[in-house]
């Protein structure tokens, strides 16, 4: 008799306990443990500035070679990294515009975001961890049955920038550097896949070179007009926010009439790649929306 009351005594202290709600909290402000919290450092993002997070890959001269990559430039691996910025952009949609090139991607936060209360570590590593897991996911629908030997890695930094200038004088810099690099690759593996020459001759060849005399090998030489290579090659992929309206159909049914058909027109919001210079005017005078005004 002493056992079974106790027994019901414990179920009905149990019963009231699995009733109350539990905090996390709560419970972690009454732990002594709690002091570990002040050791993390406040890594808020200085507010009105653009945010932008660039990602590198990491040892990609490697992986491209063990996975044997065209030379200069493989349309796939192009493909399959802007496939995975818009799959972060979808993702973070305070992103306003982002820029890639090679094995590097750079992503705009506007200056009014208040994702992750802008801690730059969880704003890197999201973006981070969603590119990298994104190149892995869709690696498929660019390189088919090419199978990936192992996991791509990405580091990235965050840089804060004020004003448009500041931010449009950063994506000039990496456009430039995008041109300078493109120019040199596209004329030294012409020179070895056409010309015949060895790595070392090629390098020795293109030392000390002017961008125009690369331009002047290729034209006279291999009859090749850079300005006539792939924009995508030659400018990289800009990534932007755009309007865009969709007809879609719809089943409606008025009353004593048949359900019927109907086409409807939406605007939504889609991520769009251009391959065109950034540098200049014309891009910003055409996308007003991308940049917010100064103030």
């Amino acid at each position: 008799m002493l056992i079974e009351t106790l027994a019901a005594a414990g179920r009905s202290c149990f019963a009231a306990a699995s009733l109350r709600p539990f905090s996390s909290s709560s419970a972690m402000a009454k732990s002594k443990f709690e002091y570990v919290r002040s050791f993390e450092t406040d890594d808020t993002c200085l507010r009105n500035c653009y945010i932008v997070v660039r990602l590198d890959g990491r040892n990609f001269h490697k992986f491209a070679e063990q996975h044997q990559f065209a030379k200069p430039n493989d349309d796939r691996a192009l493909g399959l990294m802007s496939r995975s910025a818009r799959s972060v952009m979808e993702e973070l949609e305070d992103i306003t515009i982002a820029y890639g090139q090679s094995d590097e991607f750079s992503f705009v936060f506007k200056r009014t975001t208040t994702w992750f209360k802008r801690r730059a570590s969880k704003l890197m590593t999201h973006v981070a961890s969603q590119f990298s897991s994104s190149y892995v996911f869709y690696w498929k629908e660019f390189f088919g049955e090419q199978p990936l030997l192992y996991p791509p890695g990405f580091d990235g930094r965050v840089v804060l920038y004020p004003t448009n200038r500041n931010l449009r004088d950063y994506l000039s810099w990496r456009q430039a550097d995008c041109h300078i690099n493109n120019l040199y690759n596209t004329v030294f593996w012409t020179l070895i896949q056409k010309g015949g020459l060895s790595t070392t001759q090629a390098e020795n060849r293109l030392k000390g070179t002017l961008a125009s005399e690369k331009n002047e090998i290729l034209f006279s030489e291999f009859d090749i007009n850079y300005n006539n290579e792939s924009a995508v090659h030659r400018k990289g992929t800009t990534l932007i926010w755009e309007k865009r309206n969709e007809t879609v159909s719809k089943r409606i049914k008025r009353p004593n009439e048949e359900e019927q058909q109907v086409p409807v027109t939406r605007s939504r919001k889609k991520v769009e790649a251009y391959h065109c210079d950034i540098i200049g005017d014309q891009f910003w005078e055409e996308h007003p929306d991308v940049l917010e005004d100064d103030t």
